[in-house]
């Protein structure tokens, strides 16, 4: 009889400011659903903005983190370490013209793009200036030194997939034992960026291979990541990555409805510890008392 696979699930949060109550929720699921199917639990430090991702936040994410009760095996995986590994990968996608480089700034792609055509986040669709660059304007552009992004050529992607399925299974029930099969459509996103002008990689990239790479076979995130699924199962396609388990939750929202958010300011785990609040309160306040 084949040995059952260890359940593996991950939080994942980027230190670009302080953990609030829907940071907690996700981790403490993610934990929980852990627990429950006698799973690992993995903590990863997405810090690959590190313009905004300061050391401090770091450990006050790990602070947070500790004070829930949460524990996770070292070492902590930080993708700031791991810049080579994604670099490598958008070469191979290079080397087999899955990705071009685009040298369009965001006024330009504003300017350029078909107001009608939206993402599944609302954002204009890329136009595909750069993807009609002859080989020779490609080159002079590149050895300029002329700023530029590496964007996933979308229609290439599929065509190589072929009639490969890219649908994903998202789960459901006290211990996700529930599956409904997702339809794909990764064409409605355009060609997305997959390595940044500032950085070596993009989220996209980077969370499908350091999912691979640590053995996630569960991947719990938020609502607002689920149409972006879409992208990371073309990309575990053409890759050759072996395809984990979703499930989105839904979003902790304020008064107002607003998701949580630290763009919006919402309020950090670390004040409502300092105002007395305790880690109990947290769980029961969440569902997980």
């Amino acid at each position: 009889m084949p040995k059952l696979m260890q359940p593996v699930f991950r939080f994942a949060p980027s230190p670009n400011g302080y953990l609030h109550l829907g940071h907690a929720y996700s981790a403490l699921m993610n934990a929980d659903a852990a627990r429950r199917m006698g799973g690992r639990f993995l903590l990863r430090i997405e810090d690959i903005d590190t313009t905004r991702c300061k050391p401090e936040l770091v450990q006050a994410c790990l602070d947070d983190l500790a004070w829930l009760g949460l524990e996770w095996p070292e070492p902590v995986l930080r993708q700031s370490e791991h810049f080579a590994r994604y670099r490598a990968v958008a070469s191979e996608l290079e080397r087999r013209n899955l990705v071009y480089p685009c040298f369009c700034t965001r006024s330009e792609i504003a300017q350029a793009a078909d107001g009608a055509l939206r993402d599944p986040d609302g954002a204009p669709v890329y136009p595909g200036t750069c993807r009609s660059l002859s080989p020779e304007e490609r080159q002079v552009r590149l050895d300029a030194g002329v700023p530029h992004a590496l964007r996933l050529d979308m229609a290439a992607a599929l065509a190589e997939i072929g009639d490969r399925s890219l649908d994903w299974h998202e789960a459901s029930g006290e211990r996700l034992e529930t599956i409904t099969t997702i339809r794909t459509r990764p064409e409605k996103w355009g060609d997305v960026v997959l390595v940044r002008k500032e950085c070596p990689t993009s989220y996209h990239l980077s969370v499908v291979l350091d999912d691979a790479l640590q053995g996630v076979t569960h991947v719990v995130r938020g609502t607002d990541l689920y149409a972006a699924t879409a992208i990371h199962r073309v990309l575990q396609s053409v890759l050759g990555l072996p395809v984990p388990v979703y499930h989105h939750h839904a979003l902790i929202r304020d008064d107002d409805g607003r998701k949580l958010a630290k763009s919006a300011a919402s309020k950090p785990l670390r004040d409502l510890r300092a105002e007395g609040i305790i880690p109990q309160d947290i769980r029961r306040q969440l569902g997980f008392a």
